[in-house]
């Protein structure tokens, strides 16, 4: 939020569009698809599990692949999600292939952004102690270990987080509560009819959808008895078989499926008979197929999560549309569900995924079938980039690689491994989208080791070293960034101008900036300047523009700051969208800080409409703080405080909030006769930041207020003050950062207060606001960790705080911290 940070920060090439999904302040249900299908039978099952979950904080669903694990915890979590304040998340991990990303995947599902230097398990645990939700973590077989390590983690460290989880095998977390699931209830010999069992029930209903003149009459309802007892009530083999029922009718059916089943048993006597019965109806699905349907069917088993018709047939060849219909046809693929982008895509589930992936390498195709999926993604990739760069075209290319992120993800972690020119060009085009949604810190690793696999001083190697230089400057790494940038000037400073040696130089004067070298910041970026207006680069010309106005101001030159940022807003041609919105941004925090404020506040609005529009989660909480000082300079401290409480709030559901955020709210405070209040922000503003930045307005126009402040409280009063702010950790600030902005109004609910609380809970709710995790009090107070949850459950009845942000909250309106 400090404008020598922002600017430089954002000028790396756009800013973050919040295309992911925050943490809402309401509950609900969050990431689950529609059910296209309704839900048959499992009463028992939905009971038994949202039972457990009101006992454990971790329950995990074992059961065999096609059993029904995924859609009874859909159904589960929209049981209860009426109980979790923040509602029930949904982190689907099928298409997870290296379980390092696990966290990463979950974060960005929750619409927690990489911060630097912290791991994203870390990050996430960080923003989830603030919510009270569940998280369903479904298919985590294939990534057992890391999944139980983020659980073990985020259990450890957020006491009002609960998860549920999905198997074939138990997590093995300390705490789990462990749920088996069965197959559906069978027929008993003499109950053939359509009610007397669950997977009677489920056959009759998926034969309607598929064959509106399916009836059950007495014939067809033994036969059906029969063919579902084969199956051993597994809903994915009933469904299979029920997709049939049109072309082949229940007595083929079983006719056919008999066969298959006495292969099976054959090849292996030693497996259970619900696991040969799954493998032979798939395998007996995949038999009805003609040669091209079989095909097509492994090589789209490829894709590691939804894909389109146009890439099914990039991978599997142009003739794989009608294919594609045809496994849909047979429940081999799901129906098309619009993506985020509202393109259409299909899905293969994670069981006929695996069975696939097996045809596919026994068939000698997998090399293809990846090759193919790595020159799709690259062109999805690269056209999607060339569109992100134009006003028009950066939302749609943005939703498009959002709906393509786990193919990306697998065709990258490939790429790596077995064609690194490949991994270089998806870096290269996905670069911009990784810093649109704020994971680009995340990928420095990744760059800086591709940039060492190309020819230095080739295309790719500069590109690598710009990209790399650029995610170290958003890791708060300064000194790598200026190592990567100053690499790749020296290896074309002796070439002809170009775009590179600009971008070098930008990038050198953006590191600079924040080692707080500004005479060298000024003397790149008037290098840059001079290159891009040769070369007719207009971005890196705002870029370079804005640097020299950051560079300036802080040297105290305010009028040529003014000066230089207007230019940078009137340079012609076509401005990267994210690059003219940065240039808004950094012009209305030069002319906050010359004081020309008339100017600023329009300035301030478009740049703040133009965020809104784009869905700029990055840039607008910097702009609503601005837009508060604006507003307190006009005496509108009521809509200072409603741009301010907006800012911190996407900050904190994004997991970015700033200490900045106190400095704000300490000239509101003054400015709203709260001299107390503005001492105690102050306070823990200068305890977190010990390092200030003190030409900005804020910093200048602090000191005085801070000194009336002082006066109007005395000593003894303002020395309590600064107690209080200094003593308060990030957490507690955080909360009392929302607290100071609330609407003076009637208070909300939860507001019943500490008045009915004991001496022992209110000491409990002073621990929580200090940020001690259940674990802690109980090791401080000597009691039981289920001490601690029974005693916050009656303080929550009491108080009407759900979250341990509200007990904060409550425990700084009464003074505990």
């Amino acid at each position: 939020m400090r404008l020598c940070c922002t600017a430089g920060a954002a000028c790396g090439y756009a800013t973050a569009v919040g295309g992911s999904a925050t943490i809402a302040a309401a509950g609900g249900v969050h990431g689950f698809p529609a059910a296209l299908t309704s839900f048959i039978g499992r009463d028992g099952p939905l009971q038994e599990v949202a039972g457990l979950l009101a006992e454990h904080r971790l329950v995990t669903v074992t059961g065999p692949g096609g059993a029904g694990k995924t859609r009874l915890a859909g159904q589960v979590a929209r049981a209860v999600a009426g109980r979790f304040a923040d509602g029930a998340w949904l982190a689907e991990l099928a298409p997870v292939r290296d379980a390092a990303q696990v966290p990463a995947l979950v974060a960005a599902v929750l619409g927690v952004r990489e911060q630097p230097g912290v791991p994203a398990g870390e990050a996430l645990a960080r923003v989830l102690a603030r919510q009270q939700l569940l998280l369903v973590l479904d298919n985590c077989e294939h990534v057992l270990g890391a999944a139980a390590a983020l659980c073990a983690g985020l259990l450890a460290a957020c006491d009002d987080v609960r998860v549920l989880a999905t198997s074939r095998e138990p997590l093995a977390v300390a705490g789990e509560a462990r749920y088996r699931l069965g197959p559906l209830t069978l027929p008993a010999p003499d109950e053939a009819g359509e009610g007397g069992s669950e997977a009677v029930a489920l056959f009759a209903d998926r034969a309607r959808s598929v064959d509106a003149h399916f009836t059950f009459e007495e014939q067809i309802a033994a036969g059906v008895a029969r063919l579902v007892t084969r199956l051993d009530g597994m809903p994915l083999a009933i469904e299979l078989a029920a997709a049939q029922v049109e072309a082949l009718g229940v007595g083929q059916l079983l006719d056919r499926l008999d066969d298959r089943l006495e292969l099976l048993a054959g090849a292996d006597r030693l497996a259970p008979d619900r696991q040969r019965s799954l493998a032979a109806t798939v395998e007996w699905s995949y038999r009805l197929l003609d040669e091209t349907g079989r095909r097509v069917f492994r090589a789209v088993s490829v894709f590691p999560g939804p894909f389109t018709l146009e890439a099914a047939e990039a991978v599997a060849g142009p003739g794989a549309g009608p294919a594609v219909l045809r496994l849909v046809n047979c429940s081999l693929l799901s129906p098309p569900r619009a993506g985020p982008d509202g393109r259409s895509r299909y899905v293969m589930l994670e069981t006929l995924r695996g069975y696939g992936a097996g045809l596919l390498a026994a068939a000698g195709e997998q090399d293809q079938a990846a090759a193919a999926l790595t020159g799709w993604a690259l062109q999805v990739a690269e056209q999607a980039a060339a569109g992100v760069q134009t006003s028009t075209g950066e939302a749609a290319a943005a939703r498009w690689l959002d709906a393509e992120d786990a193919t990306m993800r697998q065709v990258l972690a490939w790429g790596m491994g077995r064609d690194r020119e490949a991994a270089l060009r998806l870096a290269a085009a996905l670069g911009e989208w990784w810093l649109l949604r704020g994971r680009l810190p995340g990928m420095y690793p990744l760059l800086a080791e591709l940039a060492g696999y190309a020819e230095p001083g080739s295309d790719r190697w500069c590109t690598a070293q710009s990209r790399a230089g650029a995610a170290a400057v958003f890791s708060s790494d300064p000194a790598g960034a200026l190592r990567h940038y100053t690499a790749l000037r020296d290896a074309v400073v002796d070439r002809p101008p170009s775009r590179a040696l600009a971008d070098a130089l930008n990038g050198r004067s953006r590191a600079l900036l924040d080692l707080g070298q500004y005479p060298e910041v000024a003397e790149d970026a008037r290098r840059a300047l001079a290159i891009t207006r040769e070369l007719g680069y207009p971005t890196g010309e705002v870029f370079a523009l804005m640097l020299l106005a950051s560079a300036v101001a802080a040297a105290g030159d305010l009028g040529e700051a003014v000066r230089l940022a207007r230019q940078a807003g009137q340079v012609p041609g076509d401005i990267a969208p994210g690059m003219a919105r940065v240039c808004r941004m950094v012009m209305t925090g030069v002319l906050i800080t010359a004081g020309d404020f008339a100017a600023a506040e329009p300035a301030c609005a478009a740049a703040l409409a133009a965020c809104r529009e784009a869905g700029d989660l990055f840039s607008q909480p910097y702009l609503l703080s601005e837009m508060a000082v604006l507003d307190l300079r006009a005496g509108r401290t009521s809509d200072a405080a409603a741009h301010l409480r907006e800012a911190l709030q996407l900050l904190l559901r994004t997991g970015t909030w700033n200490p900045d955020a106190l400095d704000y709210c300490g000239h509101l405070c003054a400015a709203t006769g709260r001299p107390a209040e503005a001492v105690t922000a102050w306070a823990a503003h200068a305890a977190l930041i010990p390092r200030k930045q003190d030409w900005r307005w804020e910093a200048r126009n602090r000191q005085e207020l801070l000194r009336a402040a002082r006066q109007a409280l005395g000593p003894a009063k303002t020395r309590a003050a600064e107690e209080r702010g200094a003593a308060m950790s990030a957490a507690a600030a955080a909360e009392y950062t929302l607290l100071l902005t609330e609407d003076p109004g009637p208070p909300q609910a939860p507001a019943r207060g500490l008045g009915g609380l004991s001496a022992r809970e209110r000491e409990l709710v002073t621990l929580v606001a200090q940020g001690a995790t259940n674990a802690q009090i109980a090791a401080q107070l000597h009691i039981s960790v289920r001490t601690v949850s029974s005693h916050l459950d009656r303080i929550r009845d009491k108080t009407g705080a759900r979250r341990r942000a509200d007990l904060t909250r409550l425990a700084l309106t009464a003074g505990l911290v």
